[in-house]
């Protein structure tokens, strides 16, 4: 299932150089979830590190009998972290993990317990570019990144779908060149 993205032909988009007739974004809760394999992305890190931190922690309690206790309780701890980050944290930041390209604006919303939510509009967008790493190019996954002139201008979109994310790149890229205005 492909998110809703507007497409625009460049020739037709809107130039918003009167303010009288900018349209302006509302700050709500954007529509698109992010791709399903985002969850095993956020899963990855906590086992790449906490399984081989609780194997040594293991270690240490079988091969150092005055550590024993501290060493078990470090692995209890490690197991339960890893246990917590690996399986409801993920799930949770699917939840809410967010995003929207309207005909007017990019919406983001991001966090778990403190939501974020940025609104650009199309006419404030420098620049558009995707990024995969090693694990988001194992699972096919990219972020994409949308930024203006203004140090608070980010949007930072983790766990798309890696042809999703250069499509949207490149739309975003035709549609702000429709804009002939300064807006930063």
């Amino acid at each position: 299932m492909h998110p809703r993205l507007t497409a625009m032909d460049p020739a037709s988009a809107p130039h918003h150089t009167d303010p009288a007739n900018a349209v302006h974004p509302t700050l709500r809760e954007p529509v698109n979830q992010v791709d399903p394999r985002a969850r095993t992305l956020w899963r990855l890190p906590p086992l790449i590190f906490g399984i081989p931190a609780t194997i040594a922690a293991i270690a240490v309690a079988v091969v150092a009998p005055e550590a024993r206790a501290v060493a078990t309780s470090a692995t209890v701890v490690l197991a339960l972290l890893t246990a917590f980050y690996a399986t409801v944290v993920p799930l949770w930041r699917y939840r809410f993990h967010r995003w929207e390209v309207s005909d007017d604006a990019v919406y983001s919303q991001t966090g778990w317990f403190v939501r974020h939510r940025v609104i650009i509009p199309i006419a404030r967008i420098q620049v558009v570019d995707t990024e995969a790493g090693p694990l988001e190019q194992l699972l096919g996954l990219a972020k994409l990144t949308v930024t203006t002139a203004s140090s608070a201008g980010t949007i930072h979109i983790a766990g798309l779908d890696a042809e999703l994310a250069r499509t949207t790149a490149s739309d975003l890229t035709i549609r702000t060149q429709a804009f002939t205005d300064d807006a930063t």
